[in-house]
């Protein structure tokens, strides 16, 4: 008789976050890290972006070749000792994330305003017209 399966594959799939069928692929243990909205208003687009547990002095934007790269680092450490110097808690954690989007080869970092308030990034990027491309006809000379 098949039964429903409750920890996927093998027992410890679920316990320690190995990636199944079901969630692979997919970003279930990011705890809302970079998770970003993009929204198209007449003349420019804006982007929020959940940076949980991150301050601004983390958080680093960046364009290079007409993309935008929004990367953030944290190195923290939560030290407890005793009266006698020993720890009675220890926690260290280091980490960092990093998202792109292309936003052309005309915006400059001039062009990009940006606010960080609460775990929270906000961008505002602006539409820029793209030049119309010149239709050069280009000849090849005949001799003769």
């Amino acid at each position: 008789m098949l039964m429903p399966s409750i920890f996927g594959e093998t027992l410890l799939d679920g316990f320690f976050g190995f990636p199944t069928r079901e969630n692979f692929g997919r970003s279930s243990n990011t705890n809302g890290l970079m998770q970003t909205d993009i929204t198209e208003k007449d003349d420019s687009y804006e982007v929020t972006m959940n940076l949980p547990g991150f301050k601004k002095e983390d958080v680093r934007g960046e364009l290079k070749d007409g993309y935008l790269v929004v990367s953030a680092t944290t190195n923290t450490s939560n030290d407890e000792k005793d009266s006698e110097g020993r720890y009675i808690r220890r926690e260290r954690y280091s980490g960092s994330c990093s998202r792109s989007f292309y936003v052309g080869e005309d915006i400059t970092q001039e062009d990009i305003r940006a606010k960080f308030e609460d775990g929270t990034l906000k961008l505002s990027i602006p539409k820029k017209e793209q030049a119309p491309a010149i239709n050069e006809s280009k000849y090849i000379a005949i001799e003769g």
